[in-house]
């Protein structure tokens, strides 16, 4: 089982919809419960497309950073993931960026087209190659139907490298790390 770190109140466990999985019973883990029902019930997609609790881990200036990205959504005979979902209370506009370059790090072989941040209550889509919000509001995130429609258009760019991935995983480092729990 995770550990939860201490500024989360902790209910107990729960069992991971996607994998089954045994975790840390969190307010946060909840509402990423709810985010994988939601990908499952409301927009049909299959909890095999779906691979939670993925990361990106940086180093820079002795600042370890574990980037969590809540969803990698992929496609049946697609071979590859089109979006991510990332979640954190608060505002959406802050959470943009980040969430850009991760997608366009996550992956080795390719940059995931597309990124949704939310909150659990709304979210934005992004189109990861121009940064632009495609949609807002909880249905801003494609439904199984309109991703197999909107494949045609995206476009899985080759990885960034060198200086371009150096500077995603800095935006990564500096935008997800947390301090509100460190002793001063």
């Amino acid at each position: 089982m995770n550990e939860a770190p201490t500024h989360h109140l902790v209910y107990g466990t729960l069992k991971d919809y996607v994998t089954g999985e045994e975790l840390v019973d969190t307010d946060d883990e909840r509402t990423r419960q709810e985010l994988a029902i939601m990908m499952v019930e409301k927009f049909g997609y299959a909890r095999e497309e779906l691979e939670p609790r993925c990361f990106i881990e940086t180093l820079f200036s002795s600042q370890f950073v574990r980037s969590n990205i809540e969803l990698g959504v992929s496609l049946k005979g697609l071979g590859k993931k089109f979006l991510i979902i990332r979640y954190g209370a608060g505002s959406l506009v802050s959470r943009e960026r980040s969430a850009i370059a991760a997608a366009r790090v996550l992956e080795k072989e390719y940059q995931i087209p597309l990124a949704v941040v939310t909150n659990g209550r709304d979210a934005e889509l992004l189109d990861t190659v121009t940064g632009e919000v495609l949609a807002t509001g909880m249905d801003a995130i494609p439904t199984r139907n309109r991703a197999q429609e909107m494949l045609a258009e995206l476009e899985f760019r080759a990885p960034a490298e060198g200086k371009k991935r150096e500077g995603e995983m800095r935006i990564l480092n500096a935008f997800d790390v947390e301090v509100c729990c460190r002793s001063i």
